[in-house]
């Protein structure tokens, strides 16, 4: 029986937008994250209406929103004033600017909460090599229903004491949108670490479970569980 044309445009239509989709939310997100990043960065490029006319900067001809090229030029600034600062913290001076920077942000009220927050938080992953370099697997919300998560921090501490036991910090993501998730502590000898990158971990996560690595030779997961 021939397919009405409905029926055909509505196949057409879907294919198509399997196609289409992928590119079209990457180019929502480039565009996104350069808008969210531009609003910062544009910031540096203060003195331009000292030297320009203000119709050659922004879009309305007054002030607001740059024109993408005066973005794209403060988004590359940034990016060597950062490396900048990299090179210095390498050096007395540097150490010394930071330390000074530091200190000021922490005097300052409300503001030191935040930032000293954010701060030790930082540091935390910086220190630790473990952090968001594991793909595990866990048994949650109960047992028998299984999902995938990131080591975040095996350090002992308080709560390991507390349950006499040895502890992980396991970060959950939700799907398809990974950036909120749970936080999980769970025994060691419960979490089953797997042969996945991280970004492949991801890849699972954001795919609903549609795109996954190649299958570790069996038994290998059982076998690192066991090691730990």
């Amino acid at each position: 029986m021939r397919k009405s044309l409905f029926a055909r445009w509505r196949a057409s239509f879907f294919t198509g937008l399997v196609i289409v989709l992928p590119g079209v939310i990457t180019l929502a997100a480039v565009k996104w994250f350069f808008g969210t990043v531009s609003s910062l960065t544009d910031l540096l490029l203060f003195f331009l209406p000292y030297f320009l006319d203000s119709k050659s900067i922004y879009v309305n001809g007054e002030a607001g929103t740059m024109f993408w090229y005066w973005s794209l030029l403060a988004l590359i600034f940034a990016a060597l004033t950062v490396t900048v600062i990299g090179v210095l913290a390498r050096y007395y001076i540097g150490k010394r600017l930071i330390a000074w920077a530091d200190s000021l942000m922490l005097r300052v009220p409300v503001l030191n909460k935040i930032y000293g927050t954010i701060k030790q938080v930082d540091a935390a992953f910086a220190g630790n090599k473990n952090s968001f370099k594991t793909v595990v697997l866990i048994e949650y919300p109960r047992p028998g229903i299984y999902s995938v998560g990131f080591i975040t921090s095996e350090q002992e501490d308080e709560i390991s004491k507390r349950l006499n036991q040895k502890n992980v910090c396991v970060y959950i993501p939700t799907t398809p949108i990974p950036t909120s998730g749970f936080l999980v502590i769970t025994p060691l000898e419960q979490v089953t670490k797997l042969d996945m990158s991280v970004a492949d971990g991801f890849k699972y996560i954001i795919s609903l479970g549609a795109i996954s690595n190649e299958a570790a030779p069996p038994g290998s997961a059982e076998k690192t569980r066991m090691e730990n």
